[in-house]
């Protein structure tokens, strides 16, 4: 397992090396001391309690617990966390976050803007003219030079913005204000991961493309996720608020007529990634919110993968997505969702291709005019086992609901598999309280 994580080292040394970012800059590391083996400690050299979730089965997680004085950095802007980040890939390391890291910043941790990344020649306003659909249709996908143009623009973001997080780390705020602002977390094909007590925000796309063939009408597509576990084994979500924050969906334009749409996923598992726990986070006010399995077509990779663990998380006037599942052996139980806005709600659960998603003593707060039987949706045929969730403090029946309220998406019972990787279940009475006062960033005890 170890060799598999200095291969993930080699490859995000790799994509870091090719910027112009001095490890000089980093703080001084901090001094390393001897660490707790659970969560229960403190929170640079905790590690996934025995049993919290599927991140524990097997070897565990630890992240960066075994790191030595030498790779404990403070960081205070992108340029240094993405430093860190590259010297990380030698050995396990503790990243410590502090204060605002804005990806869309030099070296010196001053703000750039989105022209700033706009390859030569490109023009929004011409873009619009170019493929307006009383020009262009909705029958081919633009191409052109403005399109052309886009896509150099939007390479140039991502190169900026992504940061590959190596084997063996655990990335840690400090305090109750560390923040990532505009960036893209990529935990991809490496080992034990671990990441606390961040506020990610407002990760969203400067060049959007149209896509006339999207639907009936056409969509704005974005790309970059807050976070994603993409190949990646043994990871530990924990503590962290995602928020749309400064340019929420609600005040985004509409251009030919469809939300120009900035934004992508809060977190995405996908590609083959296994044994993860997300525990204790906020998801808030955001449209596709947590993606588990990407394809229906990537039974190749994700079939007998993808199992995640959610727990102890609130999901707050999100649209939909919380999650969306394909393929894996998902385990949600004791989560708060929050709908307050009827005319933006979609849906909580997705239920999609072999899925085998196990819904168990959640709660849910809704507003008047939000139809209960709208928390599952049916993707694809696949069983799903609902037991104990609470509906404004009564329980209900959420299968039953739903298939009496949608019957054309009539669903199956018994998901097939029942969990054993738990710790303290709490009584789903007891949720909202007990979520909404220790869930999210600036929380942990």
């Amino acid at each position: 397992m170890r060799t598999f994580g200095r291969h993930a080292r080699l490859a995000a040394t790799a994509v870091v090396c090719g910027t112009t970012l001095a490890l000089a800059t980093l703080a001084a590391p901090a001094q390393a001391g001897p660490g707790p083996g659970t969560a229960g400690g403190s929170a640079e050299r905790a590690a996934l309690a025995p049993g919290d979730g599927w991140a524990s089965s097997g070897s565990g997680t630890t992240g960066g617990r075994a790191a030595d004085a030498e790779h404990v950095y403070t960081v205070t802007t992108w340029a240094q966390f993405r430093a860190a980040l590259a010297k990380a890939a030698d050995a396990p390391s503790i990243i410590r976050v502090k204060g605002t890291l804005d990806a869309l910043s030099d070296e010196q941790g001053n703000a750039r803007t989105c022209d700033d990344y706009a390859a030569p020649g490109y023009s929004f306003d011409q873009y619009l003219a170019d493929y307006d659909p009383a020009v262009w249709g909705y029958e081919n996908p633009v191409s052109g030079a403005q399109e052309d143009l886009r896509a150099a623009s939007a390479k140039l973001q991502s190169a900026q913005i992504m940061a590959y997080v190596p084997a063996d780390t655990t990335i840690v705020g400090v305090g109750k204000d560390a923040r990532i602002l505009g960036g893209s977390l990529q935990i991809r094909n490496v080992d034990n991961v671990i990441v606390r007590n961040l506020t990610f925000e407002d990760t969203y796309d400067c060049f959007p493309q149209w896509d006339p063939t999207d639907g009936d009408l056409g969509e704005w597509n974005s790309e970059y996720d807050n976070l994603v576990v993409y190949g990646t084994t043994h990871v530990w979500v924990d503590h962290n608020t995602f928020t749309d924050g400064r340019h929420p969906d609600s005040e985004q334009p509409h251009y030919f007529g469809r939300l120009y749409q900035q934004h992508d996923g809060e977190l995405d598992i996908v590609r083959g990634a296994d044994l993860v726990t997300v525990s204790w986070n906020v998801f808030a006010d955001h449209d596709k919110t947590m993606l588990i399995g990407n394809s229906d077509g990537a039974a190749a990779t994700d079939r007998g993968k993808l199992r995640v663990t959610l727990h102890h998380n609130q999901f707050r006037n999100v649209v939909e997505r919380a999650p969306r599942v394909r393929f894996g052996q998902v385990d949600t139980y004791n989560n708060h969702y929050v709908a307050q806005k009827p005319a933006d709600y979609g849906y909580s659960f997705g239920v999609g291709f072999e899925s085998q998603l196990f819904a168990e003593r959640n709660a849910f707060t809704l507003a008047a005019g939000v139809n209960p039987a709208k928390i599952l949706k049916k993707w694809s045929d696949a069983p799903v086992t609902t037991a104990d969730n609470y509906v404004n403090g009564r329980p209900m029946d959420l299968l039953a609901v739903h298939n009496a309220g949608i019957p054309e998406e009539t669903l199956r019972p018994d998901a097939g598999w029942t969990p054993t990787l738990r710790t303290a279940v709490d009584s789903p009475r007891a949720v909202p309280r007990v979520v909404d006062s220790g869930a999210g960033a600036g929380k942990l005890r």
